[in-house]
């Protein structure tokens, strides 16, 4: 089965979290970018407020779609010590690629929020949406991030994700959707018709639609 786009994809993955619709305490949050038009149809189905959530993968020096691991909002860092002890990386290389793609993170968070401060994730139920789980590295720096600030409930939502990583990531969120787990997986793209790089412009005009569908809320 191959989704026709991320839309499409949001929107069959919405229906796997049906449980969620219309509850005061839902919040959803996008990893951009491709995450974010997947994350809209959820929060649309769901009646809840979106918001993005910034993380940044560290990809393989000449590799860079490899992640060795990923930083996220907070100081958050994951570290794939797997890929690192195969790959015989160095701390000056990864700490390297972490500044550079720190500069990226902050510059993003800027643009698609502007002045509006996140939402409170205190006490909330956090469904957390991408467009899909390769190594997961991404996801988890996520997840460390957003436990920080005390939901009550953090719940993974992805249409599509290797099977082994879907399993890795049950053990560190309260409940995990992966709606499509193939085998064998290769990558995240191939599972898409259409899988073109979403550009900073669509995230900002999905989150005004957001705003615009009262989603957003301050």
């Amino acid at each position: 089965m191959l989704f026709k786009d991320r839309t499409v994809a949001g929107q069959l993955l919405a229906g796997e979290l049906k449980e969620y619709a219309d509850c005061p305490d839902v919040l959803v949050l996008a990893l951009p970018r491709g995450g974010v038009p997947v994350a809209l149809e959820v929060a649309k189905a769901l009646n809840a407020p979106l918001d993005v959530f910034l993380v940044r993968k560290l990809g393989v020096p000449g590799q860079e779609e490899l992640a060795m691991g990923a930083i996220a909002s907070g100081g958050v860092r994951v570290v794939n010590q797997d890929v690192v002890r195969n790959h015989r990386l160095f701390e000056a290389a990864i700490h390297k690629t972490a500044v550079r793609e720190q500069r990226e993170l902050e510059r993003r968070e800027k643009l698609y929020r502007g002045d509006r401060p996140p939402l409170n994730l205190h006490g909330a139920t956090v469904i957390v949406v991408d467009d899909g789980l390769a190594t997961g590295a991404t996801m988890r720096a996520a997840i460390m991030a957003i436990r920080q600030q005390d939901p009550a409930r953090l719940v993974i939502a992805v249409p599509v994700a290797a099977a082994e990583t879907c399993r890795d990531i049950e053990a560190e969120a309260d409940q995990v959707i992966c709606a499509m787990t193939p085998e064998p997986f290769y990558s995240v793209g191939l599972w898409y018709e259409n899988f073109s790089q979403v550009s900073d412009t669509e995230v900002q005009d999905l989150l005004k639609q957001a705003e615009t569908n009262l989603l957003i809320r301050n």
